[in-house]
């Protein structure tokens, strides 16, 4: 073989061996950058389906969420209307509840009325038997008795078995009385009301006691106008429910009854808890603490003046007499007058200026107590105020500054002098009052006389005396027989305009207590 053929071989092998490298490079580089994109493509398809899946997720939670808030939207309609079908089938039932209560009630009572009258009947035939009994007895015994004995035991019978038939027959007769009267009454009143003071009364008797709002009136009033009347009752005081919106009016002649039952009413409407119960502990209440009332009242006017060394229960006296009038005059505004009219003048004379003011303030302390005594209030005072250890010398100026007795000392003559300065200032007093309240006290104690009768208030400004009576001690025929005998007494012993209702109340009370 030639040279050349060989060296044509070996660049022919050379440039194979040299294709082949080229080729495999090529062909890596191609395999490379194939490899690169399509890594690159699946991770943007992987993106792709990541971004769909998170859209579809995004979306699959929204409607999740709309379709929840619906679910609940309908399953609280279901629950409200449940609940309303609930509410209505209560309300339903307690309406048939209490349509049964009352129905029990109606029964119990029928029940309780079927064996009160059976118990009645019972009783009934048991009186007939021993009637029947005692008349057979009476007439074995009338067989033995003369004609004239007979006679006597007949008519007392008789009169005994008359005496309700003449209390019904006088009952009637009064009834038709007032019913004939009812038109007359109105005139008569209507003179009464011009000839009267009716404005000043009515200023100086009265009290009015304001409401938070009117519906209290109607539970002040209570079932029926029990709770009215219990208050009544207790205090002695009308209450007068009017149409002057949210207050009510307490009426008395008697200014310490009128204040008791205003605090003891005030407390009422604060504690809201309106019943007989309560009524009486508040009414009780008051008239403890009324006299602690009167002491500070005393206090505070013996302070004024300089005035000291009182006991205790004159003290309460003393603090009274803000709650009385003399002439128009109240009381205790008088007395502070008069006090401060002696002090002056026995200490322009030279006398005791204590013993004055001493004497001048306590010169009307009779009137307090001229309910519990008879007699001059001076004299009356003085006694009264000798019991609690006071000087001579002013027991003696108080019994004789209206002449009751004689006058001996400089004191007697400057408490007088005082008092008549006092009461003969212009627009001191008034008679109208003082005529009117001394024609209640007078009607308080003509009822407060009978025997059995445990309490006695005068009401509707004098138009009505009520009498509480001991039902232990008087009977249905006597209480009849009491209100006649007032009635008959008032007419012969006042002079009094219009016409006054006696009214005897007779009531029996039981109490147990559950231990």
């Amino acid at each position: 073989m030639s040279v050349p053929y060989i060296l044509y071989v070996l660049v022919t092998i050379f440039m194979f061996a040299i294709g082949a490298i080229i080729g495999w490079v090529v062909q890596g580089y191609i395999y490379k950058s194939k490899i690169g994109s399509f890594d690159e493509y699946v991770k943007k398809k992987q993106e792709e389906l990541e971004r769909k899946l998170e859209v579809q997720e995004r979306e699959l939670k929204i409607h999740s969420k709309e379709e929840l808030e619906r679910k609940i939207q309908e399953l609280e309609s279901k629950y409200k209307e449940r609940q309303r079908e609930l509410q209505e089938i209560e309300n339903r039932l307690l309406k048939k509840e209490e349509i049964v209560d009352r129905r029990a009630q109606f029964l119990d009572k029928k029940e309780k009325d079927l064996l009160k009258k059976e118990e009645d009947i019972l009783t009934l035939n048991k009186q007939i038997e021993e009637k029947a009994k005692s008349i057979e007895a009476e007439l074995f015994k009338i067989a033995s008795l003369t004609r004239e004995e007979a006679r006597q035991i007949i008519l007392k019978e008789v009169e005994e078995s008359l005496k309700k038939d003449i209390a019904r027959k006088v009952s009637e007769a009064e009834e038709e009385i007032r019913s004939i009267a009812k038109e007359k009454a109105k005139v008569i009143l209507s003179e009464a009301m011009e000839s009267c003071a009716i404005d000043y009364v009515a200023e100086t008797t009265v009290s009015v006691v304001p409401l938070p709002s009117d519906e209290l009136k109607g539970r002040i009033i209570g079932r029926e106008g029990r709770n009215i009347r219990t208050f009544e009752t207790l205090t002695g005081v009308d209450l007068l429910i009017d149409d002057t919106p949210e207050a009510v009016t307490l009426s008395c002649f008697d200014p310490i009854r009128r204040e008791i039952a205003r605090r003891a009413l005030e407390k009422l409407i604060i504690d809201g808890r309106i019943h007989p119960a309560r009524i009486e502990e508040f009414v009780s209440e008051a008239e403890a603490q009324f006299e602690e009332s009167l002491i500070k009242d005393a206090e505070d006017a013996l302070m004024s003046i300089s005035l000291y060394g009182f006991p205790i229960e004159l003290k309460k006296i003393i603090g009274e007499m803000k709650y009385r009038t003399s002439y128009g005059q109240n009381l205790l505004k008088h007395s502070l007058e008069v006090a401060t009219i002696a002090g002056i003048i026995a200490q322009e004379i030279g006398e005791n200026v204590v013993l004055a003011k001493r004497a001048g303030f306590l010169h009307d302390i009779g009137k307090v107590i001229s309910q519990e005594y008879e007699g001059p209030h001076a004299l009356t005072g003085g006694e009264l105020l000798r019991k609690f250890g006071e000087n001579e010398l002013v027991i003696h100026a108080v019994q004789s500054h209206h002449g009751d007795i004689k006058q001996e000392t400089a004191l007697d003559v400057i408490v007088q002098v005082a008092d008549t300065l006092s009461a003969t200032r212009p627009g001191a007093r008034r008679e109208d009052l003082e005529n009117y309240i001394k024609r209640m006290e007078e009607l308080e104690r003509i009822a407060s006389s009978v025997t059995g009768v445990k309490k006695a208030f005068v009401v509707q400004a004098g138009r009505e005396v009520r009498i509480l009576v001991n039902p232990e001690e008087v009977d249905e025929e006597t209480s009849q027989k009491i209100a006649r005998d007032v009635a008959r007494t008032i007419e012969e012993s006042l002079v009094y305009p219009g016409i006054i209702k006696v009214t005897v109340v007779r009531e029996t009370r039981y109490v147990e207590y559950a231990k």
